[in-house]
């Protein structure tokens, strides 16, 4: 559900003001500091009160874009083929460099003694009853995909497959656990990790990257097909345009991306039947 503030503070928003939102992927603290030089951003560009509310789920983000609490959101490949489906006209209209062609890395504590491969198959036998951790139950990078490459690879669903299965809820928290031992091994979106990892915020003889999926379609803005009717005939448009034109070294790095290019909802068809292959859509 979403907090009481959210409720409040979106019902509050003007007729004016572009409320947007995105999926807590990562630390909060992190999340509000990042959209809200987005929130400025964008009202500058578009001349436009622009505000960014934060959420507390995946669910809650794609809840809040079905029902108009907000008009744009940050999601990834999985939570924006959701709300896709539920607002009919809604579109994906930008994403990341680094989106088009994302990984997931599986990492492990070094106590458990796997090493790194190239191929998920050889890992078999050393992952088999280990403990494992994804992130959020709606997440692209945390779930879907990971959960697919284990079922592809091994013909067995995870909890049959390890000893113990859990969520984290976000990528850092995923990193932590394992780091720390809690899980013996989890799946988290590769910029995370790097991030982290350049930051020097990674115990690298606790933890490390024993494999890496092939790439696949993930983070894209979406926004609402009736925001001209809202805001005005090409407003859509301009926020594309506002968007493709970031170029704030600081606010990008906040992501992490390099930048952003054109997305459409035919990019991410591949999450869609993936999604559908292992029941998490219909």
């Amino acid at each position: 559900m979403l907090s009481c503030f959210f409720c409040f503070t979106a019902a509050a928003a003007s007729a004016e003001t572009l409320v947007f939102t995105a999926i807590p992927d990562e630390d909060e603290t992190k999340l509000v500091e990042r959209f809200r030089g987005v929130a400025d951003y964008l009202s500058e560009q578009l001349n436009v009160d622009v505000r960014y509310i934060p959420v507390k789920s995946y669910a809650a983000a794609v809840s809040a874009f079905r029902n108009n609490q907000v008009q744009l959101a940050w999601f990834g490949g999985l939570s924006g083929v959701q709300a896709r489906r539920l607002v009919p006209g809604s579109e994906a209209i930008a994403q990341g460099v680094e989106d088009e062609a994302f990984e997931t890395y599986f990492i492990a504590n070094t106590n458990t003694g796997i090493e790194p491969a190239a191929e998920l198959s050889a890992l078999k036998d050393s992952l088999q009853g280990k403990t494992f951790t994804f992130g959020s139950k709606g997440s692209t990078s945390g779930r879907l995909m990971p959960e697919f490459y284990v079922r592809d690879t091994f013909g067995a669903k995870p909890d049959d497959f390890f000893s113990r299965v859990g969520f984290s809820g976000n990528h850092t928290r995923t990193l932590r656990l394992v780091e720390a031992g809690t899980y013996d091994v989890g799946a988290l979106n590769f910029q995370v990790w790097e991030k982290e990892l350049s930051d020097g915020n990674i115990d690298t003889d606790a933890v490390q990257v024993i494999w890496k999926t092939p790439h696949y379609p993930d983070y894209q803005w979406t926004i609402r097909g009736d925001v001209d009717e809202r805001f005005g005939d090409g407003f859509k448009q301009r926020v594309t345009e506002a968007l493709l034109n970031l170029d704030n070294p600081e606010l990008l790095a906040s992501f992490p991306r390099s930048g952003f290019i054109p997305a459409s909802n035919a990019d991410y068809e591949p999450i869609r039947k993936t999604a559908q292959e292992i029941g998490i859509l219909d």
